[in-house]
């Protein structure tokens, strides 16, 4: 179980398809009936199974981010039906019928990546992808998926199945932008009218609408939240860097203090920090390191002639004495976001120095075109 996905056949006809997904298709182990053996299958690294697959299934289904079966549909709904647990964890499942005329997404379309991996594994063996989901179909906007590309990260997931319905239905969809990728939609044809580009939530609480996606890094206001998020879902864009600069030895936990504290003050969310930045000498600040390993955060690193190339308001001889650096928070969160000015220019709490700046996203013509 050493690659992302399982290709499974029972019959004569699915092995020989299943040998030749996984001779072109990287990432995929090959499992299928010992009776079709042909003596290759230590040396290629696939694997068999005596019995009915049914008793296989279980573990493949909580080992891989994919199943791929050469199985009829409704045998496979049949034997997944008891292992099913949530749409947010089960793996995708896509099901090829035995002549590889079609590629049917059958679970976890969207958050699981079936049917991304349809449309692959059709490519691949030449037959027919099969994608019933609505949002696919209708060529809208896929609620659950939404940003994800982007690496935005769904904050409020509850209400997602009725604001997909109603996103499907072609319901009055309000989407509230503050921040973040505006080239979202990516189909060759115009936003339908039922979908209106807010650029505040301010603006959009003002309007009439049933369901909304609110792409923003702030924290919402109470009046705001009970608005939107009614029957909305809230999405976290990666659009805050975080310039730091520290004492020798600091501590984690007041790193991360520092941070959390400041963000809550600003009003913005820790979930939208993209990355962290500071000078190379930082490089080893195991505290610092800490923090960045637990947020999953990268750390970029700038050298002093790097830093001092970023026009700074308030530059430091003492900073410079220590670093080579007329300043660290300041200059690597503008050099590391490409911003143009700070959200918060700098702030020094015990040994901690932080500055805040804002990714810098295109907004010319029309949003999410």
């Amino acid at each position: 179980m050493t690659k992302p996905y399982a290709a499974v056949a029972i019959t004569k006809h699915g092995v020989e398809m299943a040998r030749t997904l996984a001779a072109d298709f990287p990432g995929t182990d090959l499992y299928y009936m010992s009776k079709f053996a042909r003596g290759d299958e230590t040396e290629l690294g696939y694997r068999q199974f005596e019995g009915s697959v049914k008793l296989i299934l279980p573990d493949l289904f909580k080992a891989y981010k994919g199943l791929i079966i050469f199985i009829s549909l409704g045998a496979v709904v049949r034997m997944i039906a008891p292992i099913l647990e949530d749409k947010k964890k089960d793996p995708a499942v896509i099901v090829i019928d035995d002549r590889c005329q079609h590629v049917i997404s059958v679970l976890s379309g969207h958050l699981g990546g079936a049917n991304a991996l349809t449309l692959e594994v059709a490519k691949a063996l030449g037959a027919s992808p099969v994608i019933t989901t609505a949002s696919d179909v209708q060529g809208t906007i896929p609620v659950d998926l939404f940003g994800r590309g982007f690496g935005w990260e769904i904050e409020s997931f509850d209400k997602a199945t009725p604001v997909s319905a109603s996103v499907v239905n072609e319901e009055r969809i309000a989407v509230v932008q503050e921040a973040g990728e505006t080239q979202w939609w990516t189909y060759d044809k115009p936003l339908p009218p039922h979908i209106a580009v807010y650029g505040h939530a301010a603006e959009a609480v003002q309007a009439e609408f049933d369901a909304a996606l609110v792409i923003t890094d702030r924290l919402l206001e109470p009046g705001e939240e009970a608005a939107l998020l009614k029957n909305g879902v809230l999405y976290r864009p990666k659009t805050l860097v975080l310039g730091i600069g520290c004492n020798r030895g600091t501590t984690a936990e007041e790193i991360e203090h520092t941070i959390i504290s400041t963000l809550s003050e600003l009003r913005l969310s820790v979930k939208s920090v993209r990355n962290a930045a500071t000078i190379v000498l930082k490089q080893d600040e195991e505290g610092l390191l800490e923090v960045c390993r637990k947020y999953k955060w990268e750390l970029d690193l700038y050298t002093p002639g790097e830093l001092n190339e970023v026009p700074l308001r308030n530059p430091s001889e003492t900073v410079f004495k220590y670093t080579g650096a007329y300043g660290v928070s300041e200059p690597a969160a503008l050099r590391s976001s490409g911003a143009a000015d700070w959200l918060l220019e700098k702030r020094k709490s015990g040994n901690v120095t932080l500055s805040i700046s804002r990714v810098p996203f295109p907004s010319g013509g029309q949003v999410g075109i």
